[in-house]
């Protein structure tokens, strides 16, 4: 048995499932990363690129020959965006918090996104949702998946990303956004037989909304030095 093949192989049986150790390590960043993102701490930028890095190995397995799940491309490549956007997300609340926040717990302020902010987002979604589900469905899936299964792939894939990005920019769109992904990774998890991870998907949604009032209450409270109070950008903005 190869290292490669030990690592995914390495896990425990539960009730017939095979819980693997990989996927357990790498959604154990999850939460570690979630819980500063809401506190608005840099330090949870790097630890949420080791665990996107660890499972992105984990969903595109099967097409290494040392795993017999679907693969889902649109899991395994968000990763390497989530990477990206989190390497711009930590570079961004470092520089904000450097210019306006010297010496203050949080790196950045929460504020709604405006108008034209959020209609890039909408455009954006869209429009990746068509062309990514076109390029998964042409990939395929390793199996006859039916056609809903790229559009479901395609959604979380837009989204995460979306979400990645607008949590970067401090908008409170982001905690929604990322509610959407739960409502269709969730079930498409549980589906694909990855059941650790759509268990913490299912907790994440209880602690997404939570995270949502707690920013949406600095977002009114906060205001960063040399901008305008953040309260004064709502959704009707």
């Amino acid at each position: 048995m190869s290292i490669i093949e030990w690592i995914y192989s390495a896990g425990v049986d539960i009730a017939g499932y095979r819980l693997s150790l990989m996927e357990v390590i790498g959604i154990s960043f999850g939460p570690a990363s979630a819980v500063g993102g809401m506190l608005r701490k840099v330090w949870a930028r790097p630890i949420g690129i080791v665990g996107n890095a660890i499972l992105f190995f984990v969903y595109i397995g099967v097409t290494m020959g040392v795993d017999d799940k679907a693969p889902l491309f649109g899991q395994s490549a968000r990763q390497i965006f989530f990477i990206i956007t989190s390497l711009y997300g930590w570079w961004r609340w470092r520089q904000v918090r450097q210019a306006n926040h010297s010496g203050q717990a949080h790196a950045i302020t929460p504020r709604w996104a405006t108008r034209a902010e959020r209609a890039g987002l909408a455009v954006t979604m869209v429009i990746g949702i068509v062309v990514v589900q076109q390029v998964f469905a042409m990939l395929g899936a390793g199996w006859p998946a039916p056609r809903w299964y790229f559009w479901a792939d395609a959604w979380i894939f837009m989204g995460s990303l979306l979400a990645t990005y607008a949590m970067a920019r401090g908008w409170n769109e982001f905690w929604l956004i990322w509610i959407g992904v739960d409502l269709v990774g969730v079930p498409l998890l549980w589906h694909s037989d990855y059941l650790p991870t759509a268990v913490l998907y299912a907790i994440y949604a209880g602690f997404v909304l939570y995270g949502f009032f707690v920013w949406l209450r600095a977002s009114r409270t906060e205001r960063p030095d040399g901008e305008p109070a953040a309260g004064a950008l709502s959704p009707a903005n």
